[in-house]
């Protein structure tokens, strides 16, 4: 951190919503007057204040933008003003210039204030007031930590309602800045340096034989980050490790890339199995739950696939069994993303449990099809022929114990196999 002082940095657009952004500054102050609050003003109209700290040409210059902002179709604003902003907030963060990040927004400054925050790390304090948060906010989200607060009434012109709303929100952000700040200086930032971070992918039909693996790696010194395999989870840890917050992989469960590849609603994108690949990780890879797509309640599903075998697993989550031809191209897609990406294939590991990849796959169970099990594991055995990353067979199920044990132990000799090598 530059400064021992707290500084929070209030971003929107002021040429729409300057009186209401000047009372969140007020209240801010009101709550802390120590605060350091920098107004960034990311509007399509210039607007002059001696409050506003970055002004919208500063912003502007940051994008790289010199045409008629005026006559930019809204869209292309949008973009310009975002990526001029998203300059001005990185190079503040990186400074150690700001400890926190609040704006106030309809649809449009969400937007924008939004895809900013999207840019900073997991943990730094993110919030946002806006007309849209009692919506459906994943893609305002994503997979970061950004915090929401539904305004009530709109962003236009102070009243009591919006002033209450607007009181909680400066209360809350001064008290996520110093919570910030005091973790800082109480602890390393880095997790690396207190213990070694992995990550592990768990689904509902995965979670018993996770349950095991994590125990052990807790008992033995790991810090586990488990990460439900719903898309926003999956993105989440291919950010923490792009982002060096975690320093290997256990990644059991690889059922996005079956909603990615089919259509359902857990998709991760086309970035899932590539970041501990690229940055030389230590991983073991398997394939849990790659025997179902996932989609809403059963009325949900997609007309073509009605007649597929479908599960039922709760009135919110309906599971559809993936075919052989499914299972085979999920395997060569595997296959393919660890052989693009792996710069240290001897650190990478694919285990199969060949007797079930869920709870519901195995004998007797209702999505049991050992015809595709065999396609998935033949599909990901022959792309990886002739690399250097290793396939491991056990004859058992992916929840049970002795199989989680062994995969957690596997993974800690990797990661002594990696500190042998980097000494």
């Amino acid at each position: 951190m530059a400064s021992s002082r707290i500084s929070i940095a209030v971003i929107g657009t002021f040429d729409t919503k300057l009186d209401e952004f000047l009372y969140l500054r007020s209240r801010i102050l009101e709550y802390d007057s120590s605060v350091n609050v920098i107004l960034i003003d990311a509007g399509r109209s210039q607007v002059e204040h001696e409050a506003i700290t970055v002004r919208q040409h500063d912003v502007l210059e940051a994008s790289g933008f010199r045409g008629n902002l005026q006559s930019l179709p809204r869209s292309d604003l949008v973009r310009t003003m975002i990526s001029g902003a998203k300059a001005v907030i990185r190079r503040l963060e990186n400074r150690g210039e700001i400890q926190a990040i609040i704006g106030l927004g309809g649809s449009y400054g969400t937007t924008i204030t939004s895809t900013v925050m999207q840019a900073l790390p997991v943990t730094f304090p993110k919030l946002i007031v806006s007309t849209v948060a009692s919506s459906d906010t994943s893609s305002y989200v994503r997979e970061t930590d950004i915090t929401m607060m539904y305004s009530v009434v709109d962003i236009a012109g102070l009243n009591e309602v919006l002033k209450a709303v607007v009181d909680n929100a400066a209360t809350a952000i001064v008290g996520m800045a110093k919570a910030y700040c005091k973790r800082a200086s109480s602890r390393p930032t880095e997790i690396n340096h207190i213990k070694k971070g992995v990550g592990i992918t768990m689904f509902g039909v995965t979670t018993k034989g996770v349950d095991v693996a994590r125990k052990w790696l807790e008992s033995n010194g790991f810090e586990v980050y488990v990460f439900h395999a719903t898309g926003a989870g999956g993105r989440a840890m291919e950010r923490l490790l792009m982002e060096g917050r975690l320093n290997g992989v256990l990644d059991l469960t690889t059922t996005e890339l079956a909603d990615e590849l089919v259509g359902g609603v857990f998709p991760a994108g086309e970035s899932r199995l590539t970041a501990a690949a690229k940055a030389g990780l230590p991983q073991i890879v398997s394939v849990g739950a790659l025997d179902m797509v996932n989609f809403g309640p059963k009325d949900t599903i997609p007309q073509k696939f009605r007649e597929r075998r479908i599960y039922e697993h709760n009135p919110s989550v309906t599971l559809m069994r993936t075919t052989d031809e499914e299972c085979r191209e999920l395997g060569r897609r595997i296959s393919q993303k660890l052989k693009d990406n792996c710069i240290k294939p001897e650190l990478t590991e694919v285990w199969l449990p060949l007797r079930g990849i869920s709870a519901i796959s195995t004998e007797g169970q209702a999505f049991h099809d050992k015809l595709a099990d065999v396609a998935l594991f033949a599909a990901i055995k022959e792309g990886l022929e002739g690399t250097a990353i290793n396939i491991v067979e056990v004859d058992s199920d992916i929840n049970d114990a002795h199989w989680a044990e062994q995969v957690a132990r596997r993974l800690s000799e990797l990661f002594e196999k990696s500190e042998k090598v980097a000494a």
